[in-house]
């Protein structure tokens, strides 16, 4: 057995042997009476433990309710056998490997010991008198069963590596409501022990069936909404990895255009933010600078890497660039609000753009803020068209069309931020092609909205 396995086995064995010396300790004979109890509870705590429910590498069953019942309404002794024989029972039966065998009887042995000498502590003090037997023993179960669980999760920790914190996170924190309601129904059970006598231990079937029921009703919806987490995050990776190979292709095409897009993203977005939009928006509308030009997939080599006068015909094609970037942005499921944008990228304020000649504020707003920082990277940037200008006269040149071309509010929120904060891009810099790119991210920001509409 390798040493990372070895130690936490020698650490089980000696809680192991503490909780069952403990138990031996501070019990006596009388413990085993009434001995009908002793038996009827060992045995529903087998037939309740035959029904497990495994989770991420952890089991539950009503075997828990029955252990917990025994060590605290005979002692410590009794209940810590019944968990042991329990768990070897099943170990044997199961073929269960001896290193999760020993941490599971040490878990069972652990729990039934600290149960029996609570209960022993509360009775002495006179806390079990009456109703106070019912809270005692809600208390202690809900006590114990972290205990037992925290047992698991320290041996997950010590030879997987998973976080104590993150087994309780994944595991325990989605259960906690059956949990509460089993602590409930044991102190119910055992309240009525004591009222009317071994008769109501039978209510332990009841108990068990509807805590194994639960159980499995609350684990099955964690597993399927991981389950849809999972496959939304692959949906998402297969989607966005879809446009970052378009967009990396195109780069690879046609060099400046990709950069391009990269600094228009990132000015939209300082725009977006200086203009007061919300963080969704402003994500939103940085994507949808991505993928502006994205149409220009359609031009022929003549038209992109061409330096001269476009033809009315190589006209026609550019402006349709618009269109088929948002026909294939919209083939992608929940980036419709992106395409829109993309869409309406070239119009114009005073209504003479196109592809749709639509005017003023029923331009959206994203494609108002990428226009603006549109046309400031293709006068201050060497693209295929033109040579660049300097910033200053570009600057110029955006209050010439605005209110015309250009949102007004739009261009001096630009404008103020260029002239403020620097904003700029380095077009020869790949690394600032990749920041704006950030793929990890976009997946996750994608996933979100996929998820909330599969729910």
């Amino acid at each position: 057995m390798p040493r990372a396995r070895r130690l936490p086995t020698v650490g089980h064995l000696v809680v192991l042997a503490a909780a069952v010396g403990i138990a031996v300790a501070v019990g006596d004979a009388a413990d085993w009476q009434p001995q009908g109890l002793f038996w009827l509870l060992c045995a529903l705590t087998l037939l309740s433990g035959a029904f497990e429910i495994e989770y991420r590498g952890f089991k539950g069953s009503g075997a828990f309710i029955g252990i917990f019942l025994a060590a605290a309404l005979l002692g410590p002794l009794p209940g810590v056998t019944i968990g042991l024989a329990c768990i070897l029972v099943f170990s044997v039966r199961r073929r269960t490997p001896v290193r999760h065998a020993v941490c599971n009887l040490t878990a069972f042995g652990a729990f039934a010991s600290a149960a029996g000498v609570g209960f022993e502590m509360a009775e002495r003090h006179g806390l079990t008198d009456g109703l106070g037997l019912f809270f005692v023993v809600a208390a202690l179960f809900l006590v114990t069963n972290v205990l037992n669980f925290l047992v698991i999760a320290v041996d997950l920790r010590v030879t997987d590596g998973v976080g104590v914190g993150q087994s309780l996170r994944r595991v325990y924190a989605p259960c906690f409501p059956v949990e509460l309601a089993s602590a409930l129904l044991t102190g119910t059970v055992a309240y009525a022990y004591q009222r009317l006598g071994i008769v109501m231990i039978l209510e332990f079937v009841a108990v068990g069936l509807a805590f194994q029921y639960l159980l499995h009703f609350a684990l099955e919806a964690t597993r399927r909404g991981d389950a849809l987490a999972a496959r939304t995050q692959q949906l998402a990776s297969l989607q966005v990895g879809l446009l970052s190979a378009v967009l990396r292709t195109l780069s690879l095409r046609d060099k400046m255009t990709a950069r391009h897009s990269a600094a228009v993203a990132r000015y939209a977005r300082a725009v977006a933010e200086r203009l007061g939009l919300d963080e969704r928006e402003q994500d939103l509308i940085h994507t949808a600078a991505l993928l502006h030009d994205i149409g220009k997939f359609i031009f022929p080599d003549s038209i992109l890497s061409g330096d001269r006068r476009l033809t009315d015909e190589e006209f026609a094609i550019v402006k349709s660039h618009p269109t088929a970037g948002a026909d294939l942005v919209r083939s992608i499921e929940g980036y419709g609000p992106v395409a829109e944008i993309v869409l309406a990228h070239h119009e114009r304020i005073d209504g003479r753009g196109y592809p749709n000649g639509i005017a003023g504020d029923a331009i959206p707003i994203g494609s108002r803020i990428i226009a603006v920082c549109d046309t400031f990277d293709v006068m201050t940037a060497r693209d295929s068209y033109r040579q660049p200008v300097p910033r200053a006269e570009a600057i110029a040149e955006l209050r010439r069309v605005a209110g015309t071309q250009l949102d007004a509010r739009v261009v001096d929120a630009f404008i103020a931020l260029v002239a403020e904060d620097g904003l700029a891009f380095r077009h020869a810099d790949d690394a600032d092609f990749e920041r704006e790119l950030d793929l990890p991210r976009r997946i996750r920001q994608h996933a979100r909205p996929l998820a909330r509409a599969a729910a």
